[in-house]
């Protein structure tokens, strides 16, 4: 399957840990040769995410299921991405 695998990273204005997050999921997907398609959703943006997330990102979503909060996994994201490939 060709298709990229959508992740849906919930970031916020100047936070580290988003920069940090998107990151490794970009050198993870090179990692284990999956295509991702990564939606940046700054949460400063929107009243309703704002309450919803809060300080709690960043959020990442992969393939519509949440997946990580404040920071990624490599090896769990590794898991993650080549299953959602499959």
């Amino acid at each position: 399957m060709s298709d990229a695998v959508p992740i849906v990273i919930y970031t916020r204005t100047e936070c580290h840990l988003c920069d940090e997050a998107e990151a490794t999921v970009r050198e993870v997907a090179d990692e284990v040769d999956v295509t991702v398609d990564i939606d940046l959703v700054n949460v400063d943006s929107d009243e309703e995410l704002r309450e919803k997330y809060g300080e709690r990102v960043p959020y990442v979503y992969v393939d519509g299921r949440p997946a990580f909060k404040f920071r990624v996994d490599a090896d769990r994201l590794g898991e993650k991405l080549t299953a959602a490939r499959e």
